[in-house]
């Protein structure tokens, strides 16, 4: 016959807000794409087959993930804008399609000129039906606009793997990763040595005196391993003050995963040109890489559920944006900063203060007043637990705004016992019952990557997390600046190598 569709994990407990392994905007937005694909292939005769993830109540796997897709709940069930194409169902327990199930004795009785394969999430279950499928030597063709990850880096590195080392031929534009250009401009204390330690302040006025300024080359790398963030206000620095012709800076990219101790950045140049800035250097990449790392972890706990940095007010205005920037590299969805989401290339998110409302006197009255002055395009979230029970501001809301309403966000403060799995689960069954399935739940106050995880875990349809302190109070990742050669001669302090360590990560960014 002609070809075999594989239709991965197109189902509802990964394609609906609110499901505990919901993938996001990204993965929605390839359903018309798998739609029109699957239309096209079924008028040329191509079978077309099902892979749902479904699991019995207490399968190994929700050790790695929360518990989803049990069986018989609608998470197992194919989204409803694809019914329109009928095709086989086939359940599945694992990653792969091809494990513990018939779908090799399938293609084999079918003889496919081609397996097509579509779905989510690209570098988890699409990837590793991939890898068996060419395993068993088929033809494989993996559609860019028909696969999508709640992890974009990933998405993009699953798509080479799958087409440069298991031979799958990837047709169609592939997504990349939005470039960010943030516009650090090093402040004038920075260039004029103001916030250096005096020490090295007065190493220079030294060495210009006794007029020695060899070329040195410096290696920095971290105390911890984590999530690299930085380098693109420090390329701002360098870029300043290194003369040029003269100089060349070796760096992990921005966002990289970093390990204990591993060499994230090289310098070589005259060291007059850049000794000064030492401090500001190792400052920037302490704690831009300890917000995003942190981040990072509150992300993986949310498993695809979008986390919004809310830290701003915990840290000095001078740093806030920075902090929110540091926070997208790290995988937050969005910032709370203007100037944060100015640096990361994105809107600034938010909903509203208890302020607003405890000025307006009543959470619908201001609701309303939220939807007749701001613009169409923010989103329509509103507080709901500043006077009433959350159930009962969140029902008022809804029906004041109707399909305007995007979210309600709830911020149960410790004096009333915070915010809950518990308390989420009542919310949604009653927005549920009262016809409001499609307003989502955003959960804010006080969490950290173990609560999230607890959310998850439970079962709580949340659909997005706003963190704050757990991001901006995060311990600096203590970064050290070695030098290890000196004019071509590798030297080393006591304790430490001579000349520049291995590295193959490190690419030249001046």
């Amino acid at each position: 016959m002609a070809n075999v569709v594989l239709v991965v994990d197109m189902v509802r407990g990964f394609l609906e807000e609110g499901n505990p392994l919901y993938c996001g905007a990204k993965a929605r937005e390839i359903i018309p794409n798998v739609k029109k694909r699957l239309e096209e292939e079924a008028k040329k005769g191509s079978k077309i087959i099902y892979l749902c993830d479904t699991h019995e109540p207490q399968d190994a796997e929700f050790k790695m993930f929360p518990p989803h897709c049990i069986k018989g709940t609608s998470e197992c069930e194919v989204i409803p804008e694809l019914a329109s194409v009928p095709g086989e169902v086939m359940p599945k327990t694992r990653y792969s399609g091809f494990y513990g199930t018939d779908l090799a004795g399938r293609l084999a009785e079918l003889k496919p000129d081609k397996v097509i394969v579509v779905g989510v999430c690209t570098d988890i279950c699409v990837q590793h039906t991939v890898s068996d499928a060419r395993n068993r030597d088929y033809s494989v063709e993996v559609p860019a606009s028909g696969v999508a990850s709640f992890d974009e880096k990933a998405h993009q590195t699953a798509l080479e793997h799958m087409e440069k080392i298991l031979g799958a031929k990837v047709t169609g534009e592939t997504r990349t990763i939005p470039e960010r250009h943030p516009n650090f401009v090093p402040s004038e204390k920075v260039l004029s040595g103001e916030t250096a330690d005096i020490y090295f302040a007065r190493t220079m006025e030294i060495l210009k005196k006794e007029n020695i300024n060899p070329v040195v080359a410096a290696d920095v790398f971290c105390a911890r391993a984590g999530i690299f963030c930085g380098i693109e206000e420090v390329k701002s620095i360098l870029s300043s003050v290194l003369p040029k012709g003269n100089s060349e800076v070796w760096a992990l990219g921005e966002g990289a995963t970093m390990s204990e101790k591993e060499v994230c950045v090289r310098i070589k140049a005259p060291y007059q040109s850049f000794g000064l800035y030492e401090t500001a250097i190792l400052g920037v990449m302490a704690n831009s890489s300890a917000w995003a790392t942190a981040a990072h972890e509150c992300v993986v706990a949310a498993g695809g559920i979008p986390v919004v940095s809310f830290g701003a007010r915990h840290v000095h205005p001078g740093v806030a944006g920075v902090m929110d920037y540091a926070a997208v590299v790290g995988g937050c969805a969005g910032c709370s900063s203007i100037e944060g989401a100015g640096l990361a290339g994105i809107k600034p998110s938010g909903t509203m203060p208890h302020a607003f409302i405890l000025i307006m006197g009543d959470t619908v009255k201001a609701a309303l007043a939220f939807d007749r002055d701001m613009p169409p395009d923010v989103p329509r979230i509103t507080l709901v637990d500043t006077f009433k029970d959350e159930v009962e501001e969140s029902l008022r809301v809804a029906r004041a705004l109707g399909d305007k309403l995007t979210m309600v966000r709830l911020d149960t403060p410790t004096e009333r016992g915070r915010v809950t799995s518990d308390l989420v689960k009542e919310v949604r069954a009653w927005l549920d019952l009262k016809g409001y399935k499609k307003v989502g739940i955003f959960v804010t106050g006080g969490l950290t990557p173990e609560r999230i995880a607890d959310f998850v875990k439970s079962g709580a349809k949340v659909s997005g997390f706003g963190v704050g302190h757990y991001i901006s109070g995060a311990e600096p990742n203590d970064f050290k600046l070695d030098i290890h050669e000196i004019n071509g001669k590798p030297v080393a302090k006591r304790g430490r190598l001579p000349g520049p360590a291995p590295s193959t990560r490190l690419e030249r960014i001046i």
